[in-house]
């Protein structure tokens, strides 16, 4: 069986994957947890997208909300934090309209990789390399677990 990606019914810039030659099979569900997945082990794996933007809003208005989704994406095998922006970015050059100080958004992503210790957060050159980078992970964890390299 090849594997098939799960992207969440409420993700609203979805990736397509078609810089993945060839791209992978991609089916639309609504996922309890991340904005990506593969299908038949969405409990076990996932991978949450944020742009720049959104993760300003969501790290600091909507904070509360994302930490609930960290507590169950913590419960996974392996979970991800894809953020569409560089280090280097997210701290010199937050989005305009934030009033959240960027060394808060440091501050909160080095609390939570202790607190959530199965969640890894991935700053990223650009979209694209998120992208990329989303399908490495989901295909490693794909592949490692067909070979018995993990267990679940």
């Amino acid at each position: 069986m090849p594997l098939c990606i799960i992207q969440d019914t409420r993700e609203q810039t979805p990736y397509t994957f078609a810089c993945i030659t060839p791209p992978p099979l991609v089916e639309v569900a609504t996922l309890a947890s991340g904005d990506y997945s593969v299908k038949g082990l969405e409990d076990q794996v996932a991978i949450e997208r944020k742009s720049l933007a959104d993760a300003f809003g969501t790290f600091g208005q909507g904070r509360e909300r994302f930490e609930r989704e960290l507590s169950r994406l913590a419960q996974m095998r392996f979970a991800a934090v894809m953020i569409e922006a560089p280090w280097e970015q997210i701290i010199h050059r937050p989005p305009r309209r934030s009033r959240l100080n960027p060394k808060t958004i440091h501050a909160s992503i080095v609390a939570w990789q202790i607190r959530y210790r199965t969640i890894h957060f991935w700053d990223c050159p650009n979209r694209v390399f998120a992208e990329r980078t989303t399908y490495r992970l989901l295909k490693r964890f794909w592949d490692d677990l067909q070979t018995g390299k993990i267990k679940i």
